[in-house]
């Protein structure tokens, strides 16, 4: 050791080490291109939700987008899946996206990192923590001072993280959305961007390149591009290519052509048909694209499982239009992972631009039809609410919101009691658009029907004085895109009997999700009041597998609407009489092989006769209203 350390002061001047170069991602105003390590770089990308996705099959995903040609991923962050309440941050098992990025980086794909504050992603609010609604008049994705003060708490946390993961610094995140398609929200706050611009400055570094997103319209690209920003634009398959690349050009006159989301596929809304898109149309204008020596993101390149309750999103258009707890999005990987047609056709058009890495596409994962499973019925909802409500309801002249109450997601169970005796049909009825977002009527414990947001706000009921009536609300997903992501849940307006308004009400918060986690009701002594009728109630069952724990598919012969846990996991919601989803996506990961796996349903309307659940080795998603169209394998 000595002698080393003697000879390093002599040997050192006369042999200099060659400083490595410099890693370098940035935009050639000139050349109209990215550099990358000072050569010229256009990506080929794909988006990929890991919070959809279930930790165990990140590699799986993650494998076959690089395996298809794609040097990128494209990665949301969504703020409230860490933050669920202020200053509480989750960052462990699923949620751990350090594991994620570190992951991307080992299987040797760059990473464009969208850690909004908003991302839509058709995930609940957007990805705006519900809590930010306990100030009702807070002015969410503007200068408002409260709002500001969260995002600045939650970017001072997650931004350090990305920091060391940076092209720059010797990570593979190349690039940084700031907000998203900001131009489609009405508040055209340039103070709010040059903010976050400044945020994202501060904690990033000057280095790091940062971009917007927005349509083609030219009133949204106003509104969402900041000097500053690098503007980029999105459109899908039946975009005119040219007039689409021309509105970007508008905004960014020199720099790298880029679509930051080429639609693949489309989302699902409950009540309607599923969405799709032919693989050649999507092949056709990714071709477009890239002859064009265009950057490509393919927005759902990986479809997402329906791992994601309580986080569907919803739109407005015209109606509330929640969608569907499957994100399919008929994209070119499947929600089970397994490689379509669709993206053999986009590997195929990758493959006349650049080389393909060298290998087989990994296969689709096996499939198991565990076949028909038996439920019985445990409980109706109104008699435990002592195990779903331990801490006792809320008392309340009139009827408060999920955010009055600090209630995020789920169910709240209102009660009040009949103020007079009705010995004929009165109506009960709620102010237009005030059932955020469906309410389950019960009187005297007998289900009376539904209260919906955008459909029927009023029943005829009949009872005497003093009859318990029980609403209990349920939360469908908040709006996640346009001007409504002030999206309250609840009762938002009173309830009336004939016009007279009800009062004096006990307001329940349910921690459903809690107590089945927690092994509720298997572990629980069976219920004697397990009568059969109509109206919420909870329904368990078991089964083993065969020595093995594979991925598989749920159906539900007859039942109506409701949510299905798997050994405590919330595998989402299924409504089959309204469609398209027929049928839940069950992940091998959350099963257990040789022993029992515990089945628990919460049956909103009613269930079966003879309940049972039938598991199958495919999915079917597109049945709307009882009509078959077709079925998606």
């Amino acid at each position: 050791a000595g002698a080393w350390g003697g000879l390093w002061p002599r040997l050192l001047p006369l042999c200099p080490q060659a400083a490595p170069p410099a890693r370098s991602f940035h935009i050639d105003y000139d050349g109209d291109c990215f550099r990358k390590d000072g050569a010229p770089f256009r990506y080929v990308a794909g988006s990929i939700h890991y919070a959809r996705v279930p930790r165990p099959a990140w590699r799986d995903r993650l494998l076959k987008m690089y395996m298809s040609g794609l040097s990128t991923v494209q990665v949301y962050i969504p703020w409230n899946y860490h933050e669920p309440l202020p200053g509480l941050y989750d960052f462990a098992g699923d949620r751990d996206v350090e594991a994620f990025l570190d992951l991307t980086a080992e299987l040797g794909l760059l990473v464009i990192l969208r850690p909004g504050p908003y991302i839509c992603a058709e995930w609940e609010m957007g990805g705006l923590p519900a809590w930010l609604l306990w100030k009702p008049d807070i002015v969410l994705r503007s200068s408002d001072a409260d709002y500001l003060a969260a995002v600045d708490s939650w970017l001072h946390v997650l931004l350090p993280k990305i920091k060391p993961r940076l092209y720059q610094h010797g990570g593979n995140i190349i690039s940084v959305q700031v907000e998203n398609e900001y131009g489609s929200y009405y508040a055209c706050d340039y103070n709010y961007l040059r903010h976050l611009l400044g945020t994202f400055r501060a904690l990033l570094g000057h280095d790091v390149l940062l971009f917007t997103t927005d349509s083609t319209q030219a009133d949204e690209l106003r509104c969402g591009t900041l000097q500053g920003l690098y503007a980029t634009v999105d459109f899908g398959p039946g975009s005119n290519i040219t007039e689409a690349f021309g509105a970007q050009r508008r905004v960014q006159p020199k720099g790298p052509l880029v679509n930051s989301e080429y639609y693949t596929g489309w989302l699902d809304y409950w009540g309607e048909a599923h969405a799709s898109i032919s693989s050649a149309r999507v092949a056709r204008g990714l071709a477009d694209m890239l002859q064009l020596g265009a950057n490509v993101n393919m927005q759902r390149a990986p479809s997402c499982s329906s791992l994601c309750f309580p986080w569907p999103g919803a739109d407005f258009k015209e109606e509330y239009k929640p969608v569907t707890t499957s994100y399919d999005y008929d994209a070119p990987l499947s929600e089970a992972g397994d490689p379509t047609e669709k993206l053999f056709a986009i590997r195929t058009v990758i493959s006349k631009f650049q080389a393909l890495p060298v290998g087989p596409m990994p296969p689709a994962t096996p499939k198991y039809a565990y076949g028909r499973v038996a439920l019985q019925k445990y409980a109706s909802l109104l008699d435990v609410l002592d195990v779903l409500c331990p801490s006792g309801p809320i008392q309340s002249q009139f009827p408060l919101t999920f955010e009055a109450i600090k209630q995020a997601h789920g169910f709240v169970l209102y009660r009040t009691h009949l103020p007079r005796d009705i010995p004929d049909p009165a109506t009960l009825s709620t102010p237009p658009h005030s059932v955020c977002d469906r309410g389950y009527v019960m009187l005297q414990k007998e289900y009376q029907g539904t209260l919906e947001r955008d459909g029927q706000t009023a029943l005829q009921v009949t009872g005497s004085e003093g009859a318990t009536l029980d609403v209990l609300l349920e939360n469908m997903g908040r709006i996640n895109f346009g001007a409504n992501t002030s999206d309250f849940k609840g009762l938002l307006g009173n309830l009336s009997l004939d016009s007279s308004p009800l009062s004096r009400w006990l307001i329940y918060p349910l921690a459903i999700d809690t107590a089945v986690q927690q092994g509720w009701p298997h572990a629980a002594p069976p219920k004697s009041s397990s009568r059969g009728g109509a109206g919420p109630a909870f329904y368990t069952g078991a089964f083993e597998t065969p020595g093995i724990a594979w991925d598989t598919f749920v159906k539900f012969p007859g039942w109506s609407k409701g949510q299905l846990w798997i050994n405590g996991f919330n595998l989402g919601r299924y409504w089959p009489q309204r469609g398209p989803q027929q049928t839940l996506f069950v992940p091998g990961s959350v099963l257990h092989s040789g022993c029992p796996n515990n089945i628990t349903v919460l049956e909103l309307e009613g269930a079966p006769p003879t309940p049972f659940l039938l598991f199958l080795d495919r999915p079917f998603f597109n049945m709307t209203l009882g009509r078959s169209t077709a079925a998606t394998e």
